[in-house]
């Protein structure tokens, strides 16, 4: 039954909740649905959590690659937490119902944790770029103060991009009735589609948030890599450039794993309103739970400091 709905302004009005869906056309698969989802999301945690504790903990770990490590766990762990609680209730107790000024938090939240990811990507790019082509001056270029700021650069940023999108969308005069997500969880884009009003002001500013952020990381990102191979290049012998690539094996695995869900969801929602609902669904899921579970598999298997960090952990036990 939908939450009782205030009383109608014929000049304003806004939904008291939004209805949100799981897997649409698999509703009554949902129960067994929610033993992945339940799963992915217990990985990703636990994985995450994993990590951090181990950079935490273990002395050798404390160096400018793995205090980034650790910021990428951190957003993670904030993706993750951001969608759980509603999409668990959708497919566990079918409970799809989410207050709308609870879906403006959570919709905030939600993209300031992939505006932090995106960010945490290009900065362990940089890491990258300086430790490959100046290596003696790696420590002395990203010294401690120097990743503080970073890390509050990046926390900064997110926050000021994405400040004003709640209250933009605060502002709009919503039809009655039309209450329906397309998700389990609240979008930029999903929730201002059911505005009756002007919506130019959300889609201008939604493009540039997009654009300033996600957009101009992926290219430096790319600019760093093109860097990175030059450097690469230059290197004497084939054996040292296969070294100095192999340090970068993770974070391009984890730039794709992070990107190629993005441009799908940017491309599903600008082109592809003719595909069926599941498609959009599932592109979402594989953008939001995908990259938390992966990471932290693709560092414990390319990188034996960290494997060996987290089975420290494991086992109750601190490396020096």
């Amino acid at each position: 039954m939908v939450p009782a709905q205030p009383s109608i302004n014929i000049s304003f009005f806004q939904p008291q909740a939004f209805l949100m869906v799981g897997i649409p056309g698999l509703e009554a698969l949902h129960c067994w649905i929610s033993i992945p989802f339940s799963s992915m999301y217990t990985l990703a945690l636990a994985g995450n959590c994993l990590i951090i504790l181990a950079v935490r903990r273990t002395p050798t770990l404390n160096k400018p690659m793995y205090y980034f490590l650790s910021m990428l766990a951190f957003s993670d762990m904030g993706l993750t937490l951001s969608t759980l609680p509603t999409t668990l209730a959708v497919l566990w107790f079918n409970y799809p119902f989410i207050g709308f000024n609870a879906c403006l938090v959570q919709m905030f939240f939600l993209h300031f944790f992939s505006v932090v990811e995106s960010s945490v990507l290009l900065a362990m790019a940089f890491d990258r770029f300086v430790a490959i082509s100046n290596p003696l001056r790696y420590a002395a270029v990203l010294t401690n103060n120097v990743i503080i700021r970073i890390g509050t650069a990046i926390v900064t940023r997110a926050t000021l991009s994405l400040f004003p999108v709640p209250f933009l969308l605060k502002r709009l005069n919503f039809c009655p009735g039309k209450i329906i997500l397309s998700h389990s969880f609240c979008f930029h884009a999903d929730v201002m589609k059911w505005a009756c009003a002007d919506i130019t002001v959300n889609i201008v500013y939604g493009l540039y948030v997009v654009l300033s952020t996600v957009g101009l990381d992926s290219l430096l990102i790319a600019l760093s890599y093109t860097l990175i191979l030059h450097t690469v290049m230059g290197l004497a012998s084939p054996k040292e450039q296969a070294r100095a690539l192999n340090t970068c094996v993770s974070h391009i695995l984890a730039v794709l794993v992070f990107y190629i869900p993005v441009i799908g969801v940017s491309m599903i929602h600008r082109f592809g309103r003719h595909l069926p609902h599941l498609v959009h669904a599932l592109i979402a899921y594989v953008y939001l739970v995908v990259p938390p579970v992966l990471n932290p598999i693709i560092y414990s298997i390319k990188s034996k400091p960290i494997r060996e960090a987290m089975l420290g952990v494991l086992r109750g036990k601190s490396h020096s």
